[in-house]
């Protein structure tokens, strides 16, 4: 992603550049029972592809985040992430009780950052949504896509 060149200094770990994602909704530990539920619920959304529009940057102190992110979340974007939580209560999955927040890390373990906005926002056309399991034993820690779905375009 472009972002990451107009960064001022914050000596922290950048993702691995084929990691960098939007989570929609976090599953955290799967046991692989589970799997086959979480596999037919997300492939049972239905959802149009959409723009996001990232624009700003800022740093979360406690984790010591830097990330980027829309200033404005798309509905389609809200929607989306709704459909999933909903689906994925079959599964056992309770949805998130603080309000949806869209970021990408840009950066782990990183010095303080002023948030800011782009000059140049950076267009995302978001058009698929995939279940995703993070390897944790390397630096960065990596990820790898389970399944991958089209949204409807």
């Amino acid at each position: 992603m472009r972002v990451g060149s107009r960064l001022p200094r914050h000596d922290g770990r950048p993702p691995h550049p084929e990691d960098l994602h939007i989570t929609l909704v976090f599953l955290g530990s799967v046991a692989p029972e589970q799997y086959p539920c979480v596999l037919d619920a997300a492939g049972q959304i239905h959802a149009s592809s959409f723009e996001l529009w990232i624009d700003r940057v800022g740093y979360w102190k406690r984790p010591r985040i830097l990330w980027c992110a829309p200033a404005e979340t798309p509905v389609a974007l809200l929607e989306l992430v709704s459909a999933l939580q909903q689906a994925l209560m079959s599964c056992g999955f309770q949805p998130e009780k603080r309000r949806y927040s869209p970021h990408i890390t840009l950066a782990r373990k990183a010095r303080p950052v002023a948030a800011y906005r782009l000059s140049q926002p950076l267009l995302w056309r978001v058009g698929s949504l995939a279940l995703v399991a993070s390897h944790s034993g390397t630096e960065p820690p990596r990820y790898q896509v389970i399944k991958k779905w089209a949204l409807d375009s």
